[in-house]
């Protein structure tokens, strides 16, 4: 099954992407994780992707197209795979296509911006080992510090609330006509992503359930 999950910053792409993964036991394909992998290890990429991710602009199609072709071209992805993050531009779309990369259902969730604003600054990072937190949903066991190794949780800088509101600007630009874009081929469902994330993971799971039966 290969599965595309779209949805503002916010949405709770990440977290459904690990639901689904642990379901259906195919790869989840985050973009934006790889990208800020490259930017924590300062490789050549990351430095072209971090000027934009710091001003909550959209990394070029360009980088993302040659960050995905690669990734999916891995074995692990033979059976199938979530990705979340990308496409996000109509362009970006279109080259998937012309990668022949067949998807069989598009999910969209819908938040409303109180409610992504919520979420995304409630995050936090630790910033030695990279994992996530969020205050109300998910604290850390260790209050200001990381459970798993001590390190001190942060918030990202493209969580903060004005680059928040910027990368929403951007989403509802650039992102949002994805929705007529899969509209047309028959493979998008719109579910609410309001809710908590296992009430948005039963409507996920029974869109792409009713597609598969």
């Amino acid at each position: 099954m290969r599965i595309i999950l779209l949805g503002a910053p916010g949405a709770g792409k990440g977290t459904q992407a690990e639901k689904l993964n642990e379901r259906y036991g195919i790869p989840a394909v985050s973009t934006g994780n790889i990208i800020r992998e490259n930017i924590q290890k300062g490789t050549e990429l990351g430095l072209k992707a971090k000027a934009y991710t710091e001003s909550g602009s959209l990394v070029p199609d360009e980088l993302v197209i040659e960050i995905i072709k690669g990734r999916l071209a891995e074995d692990d992805c033979k059976n199938g795979f979530i990705l979340d993050g990308f496409p996000r531009t109509v362009a970006q779309a279109e080259a998937l296509d012309a990668m022949g990369v067949l998807i069989d259902r598009v999910i969209c969730m819908e938040v409303s911006e109180d409610v992504v604003v919520r979420r995304m600054s409630g995050r936090r990072v630790c910033s030695d080992c990279g994992a996530s937190y969020h205050v109300l949903t998910k604290p850390s066991a260790a209050g200001e510090s990381c459970e798993k190794c001590g390190g001190s949780l942060v918030i990202r800088s493209d969580d903060q609330p004005e680059t928040v509101k910027n990368r929403l600007k951007v989403y509802r630009q650039m992102t949002a006509p994805l929705k007529a874009y899969y509209e047309k081929t028959g493979r998008l469902t719109v579910v609410d992503g309001g809710g908590t994330m296992e009430q948005t993971n039963a409507l996920v799971t029974a869109a792409l359930e009713a597609q598969t039966t």
